[in-house]
């Protein structure tokens, strides 16, 4: 007789084309599918299965098999639904020595801040794209970044090295309009400039560093912190701070004495939990998680209540799903490392786990036949209410043992109960490689689960989350498939209009297609 483990009918399974950075046989995402995943995910960090320059090399090789306008709108969403920083920018870096029309036409919305616009400096300066040096187009992009600023938000960007703004000036010799705009490029250059000029702004700093003024400026913290604070110029920097830099911050305050006042201690809290604040912040979810976690025994009760209800607001487009949905968060090994990868002396706090206990937490608090199911190489048990807030279950979730990685595991466990449901959703580094000894052609074995499970519920459909820039899959896209890749909010809104048969046919490479530039 022969090997029926070698021979068994797999018909309905597709067989493999690769395998995956930790071993395990896998599908390759389509080239545009593939770089919408690093751009999404990536920041050029190295993550546990891959380093920085290999990420690079990647990105760079997808570009030269992809055409220019997909990489524009490509970046576009990266920038504005995924929210990432380094990505958006190599992408609109590449575009500068491939395509300048398209660059210019998706320059302003990318590079939307002095972060960005160092980082596409630097990235174009480095050669990795093809040139060293900014050329024509690029140069006189940057000078009108800087020429549509005001000089408050120029002085604000100066905020930052490597390259730093006033390196930058000295490449594209912006020409000043006003007196103001002179004495002030003057001034970040260290030349000669006309005091009485300044902005309003830059006096006031110039004015608080020299001690002629008490009053705090309202200038970016970073402009601060080197100086002699009292606990006076604490409480006005806290009093003036934004959203952002307030949940970065709370220890920090804590220790200089802030909470000691009660009436700011409630402006910090009301600001916190403010919902077109949150929303203006454009704030990661996990972000939220992380500042709760990590708060100081210090900070008060009522400002640790803001957090909670924060992340209520930040997590509003959770979807509701009218039928039984299963949430499968990876636990595993893997997992523990940090969400936007490893790099000195700015590795994120935040793990894949994280973000991924938080997903399954927060539909775990919309949908109340949601079911959380968490694996590694096997399901593992977990206690959730989903009247807890979502920071308490996804906390749970966070803290459970891990092991190696088997994405099968939880959909051998649903067709084990004979489970029926209509949307299973995966949040995992998919990086699965406990399934025996597979061959190509067997397919992988969550393919062969989803079957079995497609076969007891015919309208379900599957949502594989992933959160690392890797270019492989368990389930390959088809009708009945989505994979997507990010951290932010914007994965609640795809996985609500694929639930409700609203994506186009291509599903996430049909969104970004649909971009508008």
């Amino acid at each position: 007789m022969a090997n029926k483990n070698l021979f068994r009918s797999t018909a309905r399974v597709p067989a493999t084309d690769t395998r995956n950075e930790a071993g395990g046989v896998a599908y390759s995402l389509e080239a545009k599918h593939a770089l919408a995943q690093y751009a999404a995910t990536g920041c050029l960090n190295s993550t546990y299965y891959a380093g920085a320059a290999e990420q690079l090399e990647k990105v760079l090789d997808l570009c030269a098999k992809i055409d220019p306008t997909f990489i524009a709108k490509t970046a576009v969403y990266a920038r504005e639904r995924g929210l990432m920083k380094d990505m958006p920018a190599l992408l609109v870096a590449h575009l500068a020595a491939r395509d300048g029309e398209l660059c210019e036409r998706v320059f302003g919305r990318v590079i939307d801040n002095g972060k960005l616009l160092r980082n596409f400096v630097q990235i174009v300066r480095s050669g990795a794209t093809g040139r060293r040096s900014l050329g024509t187009r690029p140069k006189r992009l940057v000078q009108r970044w800087i020429d549509k600023r005001s000089d408050d938000a120029v002085f604000a960007a100066s905020v930052g090295n490597d390259p730093s703004l006033a390196d930058i000036i000295k490449m594209v010799h912006p020409k000043p309009a006003t007196a103001e705009r002179r004495a002030l490029l003057g001034y970040l250059l260290g030349r000669p400039y006309d005091v009485a000029a300044l902005p309003a702004i830059v006096r006031s700093y110039e004015d608080y560093k020299a001690g002629r003024s008490k009053e705090v400026p309202n200038v970016h913290f970073q402009m601060l912190t080197s100086l002699p604070l009292d606990a006076a110029a604490w409480r006005s920097i806290a009093q003036n701070a934004g959203w952002q830099m307030t949940r970065m911050n709370l220890n920090t305050f804590a220790r200089h004495g802030v909470f000691e006042d009660r009436a700011l201690t409630r402006t910090i809290a009301a600001r916190l939990r403010h919902p077109k604040a949150i929303q203006k912040a454009r704030v990661f979810p996990y972000q939220l998680m992380v500042a709760y976690t990590q708060v100081d025994a210090a900070v008060p009760a009522e400002v640790k209540e803001a957090l909670q209800e924060a992340m209520e607001v930040a997590l509003a487009n959770v979807p509701e799903i009218a039928g039984q949905v299963y949430v499968l968060p990876d636990v595993s090994g893997s997992m523990h490392s940090p969400a936007t990868g490893h790099r000195k002396g700015s590795t994120s706090v935040v793990r894949c786990i994280d973000v991924a206990a938080l997903i399954g937490a927060a539909f775990l608090r919309q949908n109340p036949r949601a079911e959380v199911i968490p694996f590694s190489d096997h399901v593992v048990k977990a206690s959730l209410n989903r009247r807890d807030s979502v920071m308490t279950n996804a906390q749970r979730l966070a803290s459970l043992p891990s092991g190696g990685t088997k994405c099968s595991a939880p959909l051998a466990e649903l067709n084990r109960r004979k489970a029926t449901g209509d949307l299973v959703i995966f949040v995992s580094d998919n990086e699965s490689w406990i399934d025996g000894n597979r061959m190509r052609w067997q397919g992988t074995a969550v393919m062969d689960e989803w079957e079995k499970y497609k076969a007891r519920n015919r309208r379900a459909k599957l949502v594989c989350i992933d959160i690392q820039p890797y270019a492989t899959t368990q389930a390959p896209e088809r009708a009945d498939i989505l994979n997507i890749g990010g951290f932010s909010d914007a994965v609640f809104d795809l996985i609500a209009a694929f639930a409700q048969d609203q994506l186009h046919p291509e599903h996430w490479v049909g969104i970004i297609d649909g971009i508008t530039l």
